[in-house]
Order: C-alpha cells, then structure tokens, then sequence
C-alpha cells in the first residue's frame, strides 16, 4: 500500500500530520561490554544467567530506541524470565520422559496413548503460550511511562500460529500470504497503548505483491538443486560408477547448503516486504498511522553480511551486527501523527500510568515463547 493510496483517518487535518522516524542510538562498542558480560556469566553460571542476560540486552535496545525524542524502557526482571523457562523445561522432560516411565512399568497401553496424546496436548498449549508471551512483552514495555499491552485470545493465536503455518506449508508457500495477514493481524492488531488499540488490516493483494519475487526464486534455485541432487544420490547408489563415498558426501551437502542459502534469501526478502505491508496497514487510535519502508535489497544485505561477519569472527561481531540491523530497522520505521504529538502523548501520560501500574505484579512470567 503506497502513501497516495492511504486514506486520511478521521479527525485529520493533512496540514496538521507530519511524520515522526523512530531512531535507535546504540554503539556496537558499547553494546560489546554487555554482551560479553553476559555471554561470560551464563558459561559460569551453566545458563542460569542468561534469564537475567535477555533483561539487560533489552533495556539496552529498548532504551537506545527513540521515538519523538523519548526512549522506550523494558521493565522485565531476571526471575519472571527464569521462572518462565524452567517451567518451559520441566514441560518439555515430562513430554519426553513421561512415555519411557510408562513403558518402563511395563504399561504398554498407557505409553502408547501416551506416544498419541501428549503431542497435540503440546500442540494445544502452544497457542496459549505464545499468547501469554505476547501479554507478556507488552506489559513489560512502556513509552513515557505508559505502558503497552496486548489483548489478542487462545484462538486467535491458535488461528495465526498453528493453522496459517501449516495451510502455507501444505500449499508449498502458496497461502504464506493468507497466513502472514493472520499473523500480522493477531501480533500486531491486539496492541493497545494506554487503552488505545492499534488496528491493523494488511491487505491479501498487497501481501501476494511481496510474495511472487521469493516464490519464484525459489522456484527457480531449488527445482533444478533438487534435480541434480537427486541425481547425484541415484548415480552413486546404483553401482554404475566407481565413486568416493566422501565425494558424493560432499557434493551433497554442498547443494544442500545451496537449498537453504536459497530458501534464506527468499526468506529475507518476504520477511522485509511483509513487515512494510502490515505497518503500513496499522493505524494507532484511528487517526495516527505507522509506516515501514525497509529496502528489501538492502535488508536482505544486512542480514547476510551480519550473518557472514558473525561467523567468521567467531562471533564477536555479533554486538556490531545486531547493532546495525536495530539502527536500520528503526530508521526505517515511522508513525504520521495527526496533530500535536506532544499534546496526545500528555493526554495519554494522565491516564496511562495508572493503568501500566497494575501490570508490574500481574503479567506473569516470559515462557520464551
């Protein structure tokens, strides 16, 4: 959706809108000593500490990201998040242990019951702990000291999160559109900010406009992949030539890497265009409208180029990297303000810390998800 196309909210004088670009001003040096703090103390502490590890590096983000003038600030502690993984864990030893206990005690019947109900009782519970998540990374989050929140329910995340993964890849990718609007409309669309909502409505046709470039380079990088490593496995097996076995290995395992390299780049590219459409789709409060003008090419670039620099260095540029793709994703991110900025955040600051004050002791626990 292009701006001439975009309709102008009621209440909204075109003379009285002007666009506010969101910033972030970190330094990769200065990211670097808390990263590498970090990193050290969860090796010491044998992972207990990166609970407290994700709170620091998101406060560092959170509050090196301006809008307006005014950083945002991340008020998660250690303890929620490390309550929320263990929780997570213990889940997760059950789910895999719980059938051996069973057949262990020589009941049969119960483990293979077991073997078929424990996935979609996991299957179920997702939905609601990605929901829990969301609620969660919204309530710890506030602008000027109103905080955000999240009202999306168990099925609309059951909706963008099961079923639009899954009907995209059983058509091979040809409904990701139909699921990323799921997506976006549940993650984005059930925001709100000192009660008032972000709507947010990413039109099909627009989607599918970001999605024809990586199908079709998918198409065309992995059919013939596909092709010739199949053929490279069927002339080795079939005994007509005489060839080294870490020959054909490698020949594999090389077009392999072609696959993914190829499914990444499309990847990027769609991931780049999506988050334009759906931002440039969400209106805050019915009149301020958020925008996104990511390079596809160049997000793409950035990526790859962390990525690669990533790990060559053996991951210490990895401060520097997630440095420039936070420094470039929020230049490129805006809202075009109907009105005076100043003046709807003052209204919204009388009422809003009364309401994000509540959440400190109600929003739970991080499950990662």
């Amino acid at each position: 959706m292009n701006d001439a196309s975009r309709v102008i909210p009621a209440g909204g004088n075109p003379q009285d809108r002007h666009t506010e670009t969101f910033s972030f001003t970190g330094r990769a040096g200065e990211y670097f000593g808390i990263w590498i703090v970090n990193i050290l103390l969860t090796i010491v502490t044998l992972g207990i500490y990166s609970a407290w590890a994700k709170v620091r590096r998101q406060r560092y983000f959170y509050g090196n990201t301006e809008l307006a003038g005014r950083s945002f600030d991340y008020h998660a502690r250690g303890l929620q998040i490390l309550i929320g993984r263990i929780v997570v864990l213990v889940a997760l030893i059950i789910y895999a242990v719980l059938p051996y206990i069973f057949a262990y005690a020589n009941m049969f019947v119960i483990y293979t019951v077991a073997n078929l109900i424990l996935p979609f009782l996991l299957l179920a519970a997702m939905p609601w702990l990605i929901k829990r998540g969301l609620r969660f990374n919204a309530r710890v989050t506030s602008y000027r000291n109103v905080r955000l929140d999240f009202h999306g329910g168990y099925w609309g995340a059951f909706v963008a999160y099961l079923i639009g993964p899954f009907l995209a890849t059983l058509t091979l990718g040809i409904l990701a559109p139909l699921a990323s609007r799921w997506m976006w409309r549940y993650t984005l669309g059930n925001v709100s900010y000192g009660g008032r909502k972000v709507a947010c409505e990413p039109q099909l046709k627009a989607l599918y406009s970001q999605w024809w470039m990586p199908a079709l380079l998918v198409l065309l990088g992995v059919a013939p992949l596909t092709v010739l490593g199949l053929g490279l496995f069927g002339w080795a097996s079939s005994g007509l030539a005489t060839v080294n076995e870490n020959t054909v290995t490698t020949a594999v395992f090389l077009v392999f890497l072609a696959l993914m390299a190829i499914y990444g780049f499309a990847g990027l590219f769609y991931r780049a265009g999506v988050r334009n459409v759906a931002f440039n789709a969400a209106v805050f409060d019915g009149r301020h409208e958020f925008a996104s003008r990511l390079g596809r090419r160049r997000y793409t670039w950035i990526a790859i180029s962390n990525f690669l620099a990533t790990i060559f260095s053996l991951g210490f540029a990895r401060p520097w990297a997630a440095v420039r793709m936070a420094r470039y994703v929020a230049s490129a991110t805006a809202v075009t303000v109907s009105g005076s900025l100043d003046d709807y955040l003052n209204e919204v600051e009388q009422t809003g810390p009364a309401i994000g004050a509540e959440y400190m002791d109600m929003e739970g626990f991080d499950f990662g998800l």
